[in-house]
């Protein structure tokens, strides 16, 4: 049903297509110097269902639905993922309708070689979480990246980092 939706809603260019989206993350050691220096996109999310993710997302001024496939050898490293563009009133209807934890950060965006790392400050109640992520074109240039020195841990694979699972996480 929501395949046939997306189709229909094409024809007039209210959807980004991404296809595969291709990425790992990583937590940090350290913020990376001068991090103040970079733009930011300040990001609030809500997810209606995780299995599939299919979350609403408010992008500074910008508002969009997002359907997440899962990623193909049972990894996290690549997934289909189809954005859906929103008004502000649709935004607010549906993040209304969603169970669990409403996602807040702050996306500092930072160039680093051919990529840029999107480095997601959280908010309450994840305040303290920080999470690095990278976007590649292909799986053999995910597989090939050299992190920067700042980089710790690789969690892309690991479930306690994705966003939807935070979203249904109990306090």
């Amino acid at each position: 049903m929501l395949s046939a939706i997306l189709t229909v809603k094409n024809e007039d260019s209210s959807i980004d297509y991404m296809g595969m989206e291709i990425e790992r993350k990583f937590t940090i050691k350290h913020l990376p110097d001068n991090v103040e220096s970079y733009g930011f996109h300040i990001i609030e999310q809500a997810y209606l269902t995780t299995e599939p993710v299919i979350r609403v997302r408010r992008e500074d001024d910008r508002y969009y639905m997002t359907y997440k496939g899962v990623g193909g050898d049972n990894t996290s490293l690549a997934h289909e993922e189809y954005n859906l563009a929103l008004t502000e009133e649709s935004y607010r209807t549906l993040s209304s309708k969603a169970d669990g934890n409403v996602i807040r950060k702050k996306r500092i965006l930072i160039p680093y070689m051919d990529h840029t790392i999107e480095l997601d400050i959280f908010d309450e109640p994840f305040k303290g979480l920080i999470i690095a992520e990278v976007e590649f074109a292909t799986e053999g240039e995910a597989n090939d990246f050299t992190p920067p020195e700042w980089f710790a841990e690789d969690v892309t694979d690991r479930k306690e980092y994705r966003n939807s699972y935070l979203s249904r996480k109990k306090f």
